[in-house]
């Protein structure tokens, strides 16, 4: 049987995820990884979810072992809607859709808005997983670059205009606007408010994936775009993966109810609902007063290993005309370009043999670019193994300008 010719379109357009595959080449023995986006293991509230998970089983089994509405546990929904509306977005649960994860909220919007050849505004560079969902269903995708207050709103002013005076709008614009994914900058204040203007401007939806936006270790947080959006224009996409743990595989999409709706539609067709047993500890987890202190404690010990390799790069890397690593102020990476006759693909192999890995700079650029920049996680490996890995990986650097 000739399965090419049977596949869908939509299946050929499909593509590897970078970072999955390259795992599987960092699972040599005494290699360091800065590749994944994994959260420390060792705070995961272990103890305390184990509790929950036993008190749920005596007291409410068959609700939380049956299957769940698709738009998630009502209980769990008014909680998050009331969260948003301390953050000052007034939502009520039906701005709310539980996902399996922030992942899910991507597909979904994938599903609900782009048909084949439509277009999608991106930044350059980006995360994977949203450039991924959106080439699943055939966008194309226009990138915008990035500088160290996120987004370059001139440039995306230009780009929207040229798209107007040659033809069709795109259907959406996607930003990573808090310690972005992977460069890990943050979108400006001023910027966040123009880049609102211009989605009111050509009448064009905004869907803002923040999963780090709670992660920051100082500085003032800039408004979140939602709470900003006054006319309904803003999709905002959340997690439990980096503020508790992945495991749980729980997410939450914030948007105005014709939006939410039309993605519960989308979603009933792809996994009729979100567990709700992980959506049941969630709530009593939440509900004991314990999420907040778990994101402090989780930010406390992303600030020190963020310090460390901030300072195991001052150390061991070579001083060298383009070489240079933004300064995240929160979130899990940063990214680190190399001079222009250093390719990060190239590279690769050597780090590997001298035992640490990292994601290449170009797997998180839709259409090209990237070719001399790797991102960097910090918050999976341990102190001791940020600084060794950090020293192996500035002598690959070392050998290559030689």
């Amino acid at each position: 049987m000739d399965l090419q010719k049977l596949f869908s379109k939509n299946a050929h357009s499909m593509k590897r995820s970078a970072i999955r595959e390259l795992l599987k080449l960092t699972n040599k023995p005494g290699l360091i990884s800065f590749a994944g986006g994994l959260p420390d293991p060792h705070i995961f509230p272990v103890e305390e979810i184990r509790e929950i998970t036993n008190e749920i089983l005596t007291k409410e089994p068959q609700r939380a072992l049956q299957y769940g509405l698709t738009s998630g546990d009502p209980r769990l929904r008014k909680l998050l809607a009331q969260r948003a509306a301390a953050e000052g977005m007034p939502l009520t649960e039906e701005n709310v859709l539980i996902t399996t994860a922030s992942q899910q909220g991507l597909e979904l919007i994938s599903k609900i808005f782009i048909d084949p050849g439509d277009i999608v505004i991106v930044e350059m560079p980006s995360y994977l997983g949203g450039l991924n969902a959106f080439t699943s269903y055939r966008a194309n995708l226009i990138t915008i670059p990035l500088d160290d207050q996120g987004m370059r709103i001139d440039i995306l002013r230009q780009k929207l205009k040229e798209l107007s005076d040659a033809g069709p709008l795109p259907k959406f614009i996607y930003t990573v606007p808090d310690f972005q994914n992977p460069a890990g900058v943050t979108l400006s204040a001023d910027r966040r408010k123009e880049l609102l203007e211009i989605c009111y401007q050509y009448d064009l939806p905004l869907v803002e994936d923040t999963p780090y936006r709670e992660l920051r270790f100082e500085g003032e947080a800039p408004p979140d775009l939602l709470s900003m959006d006054d006319r309904g224009h803003v999709v905002s996409l959340h997690t439990f993966s980096k503020i508790l743990f992945p495991g749980m595989r729980l997410g939450w999409a914030l948007a105005s109810k014709e939006i939410i709706d039309k993605m519960e539609l989308a979603k009933q067709s792809m996994d009729l609902c979100t567990p709700a047993f992980t959506q049941s500890i969630v709530l009593r987890y939440i509900e004991r007063g314990l999420l907040d202190p778990q994101i402090q404690n989780v930010i406390e010990v992303y600030r020190r290993k963020r310090d460390i390799m901030l300072q195991a790069l001052e150390t061991h890397m070579p001083k060298a005309e383009g070489l240079h690593w933004t300064r995240p102020e929160g979130g899990l990476f940063l990214w680190v370009t190399l001079p222009d006759e250093i390719y990060t693909e190239e590279m690769f192999t050597e780090a590997v043999e001298n035992d640490v890995a990292y994601v290449l700079g170009a797997a998180f650029c839709a259409n090209s670019g990237g070719e001399h920049a790797m991102r960097l996680n910090f918050s999976y490996p341990d102190e001791t193994e940020i600084t060794e890995g950090i020293r192996r990986l500035a002598e690959a650097v070392k050998a290559r300008l030689k």
